[in-house]
C-alpha cells in the first residue's frame, strides 16, 4: 500500500514502487480510488480529537483524506510521485476545503526527518523499511508532540499460522518487538502492542503499535 524505502533495498526501492504505483495506476486507477481508509486506523482514531497529523508513506491518501475529512490539518509523505499526483487530484475533487487541510510532500523515508514533537498524530501504514527498523521509528516518533500518539502497522512477510509468505514477503516492515525496543517507556505509553490476524484468512497477521508520547 503505502510505500516509503530507499534505493538502498534490494528489489523495494524507489524505483520499484514508483513503476508499481505507475502501472496499478494506469490499469487500476477506479479500484485504487475505492480502496477504504485502513481499518486499524479509523479504529483508532475515532477517538482522538483533531490536530496536526503527518501521514508518512500515504501511497494513494486514502488515510489523509480520511484524516482530512475529520478535521485533521495533514502532511502526506511519499516518494511516488504517481501516487502522490492521484492523491492530490483525488483530494481536490472532493473539495477545495478538503484539499487545503492536506500538504503533499515528495519525501523518502530512508531519511525523511519530521520536524521535532510538531504532529499530534503521526502514521506510518505498511512502509517497507530501508535499514534498521528502530532507527525509523524512532526518526518517525521524534515528530510527536508530547500528548500526542504515534501509531504503526506493518504487515508480517510470514503468516504465523502456516509458515507461508505473505504479500509482504521480502520486505522489512516494523514489528511489534522492533517499536517496543525502539520506545523510551520512560517516555510512551504503550496503548496497543500486539500483533492482529488480517481480515482475509490466509494472509497472516498485522503488527499494530499505538503509542502515546508523555514528554
Amino acid at each position: 500500500m503505502a510505500a516509503g524505502a530507499g534505493d538502498v533495498a534490494p528489489g523495494f526501492g524507489r524505483g520499484f514502487w514508483e513503476q508499481r504505483w505507475s502501472q496499478v495506476l494506469r490499469e487500476h486507477a477506479d479500484q485504487v480510488a475505492r480502496r477504504p481508509p485502513n481499518a486499524h486506523l479509523t479504529a483508532a482514531a475515532a477517538d482522538l480529537r483533531p490536530g496536526v497529523a503527518l501521514d508518512a508513506g500515504c501511497g494513494h491518501g486514502a488515510e489523509s483524506l480520511w484524516l482530512a475529512a475529520r478535521g485533521w490539518r495533514v502532511t502526506a509523505v511519499d516518494f511516488s510521485p504517481a501516487a502522490l499526483a492521484h492523491a492530490r487530484t483525488t483530494a481536490a475533487a472532493v473539495g477545495a476545503d478538503l484539499a487545503g487541510r492536506i500538504g503533499w510532500v515528495e519525501g523518502d523515508l530512508a531519511v525523511w526527518t519530521p520536524p521535532p514533537a510538531h504532529y499530534d498524530l503521526v502514521v506510518s501504514l505498511y512502509v517497507h523499511v530501508a535499514g534498521p527498523v528502530t532507527e525509523m521509528v524512532r526518526r518517525m516518533a521524534s515528530g510527536v508532540a508530547p500528548g500526542g500518539t504515534l501509531f504503526l502497522v506493518g504487515h508480517r512477510p510470514v503468516d504465523p499460522a502456516t509458515g507461508a509468505e505473505t504479500a509482504a514477503a521480502g520486505q522489512v516492515q516494523v514489528s511489534v518487538a522492533a517499536a517496543v525496543a525502539a520506545l523510551d517507556p520512560a517516555h510512551w505509553e504503550f496503548a496497543v502492542a500486539e500483533d492482529r490476524p488480517r481480515a482475509v484468512a490466509g494472509t497472516g497477521v498485522d503488527a499494530v503499535i499505538r503509542a502515546r508520547r508523555l514528554s
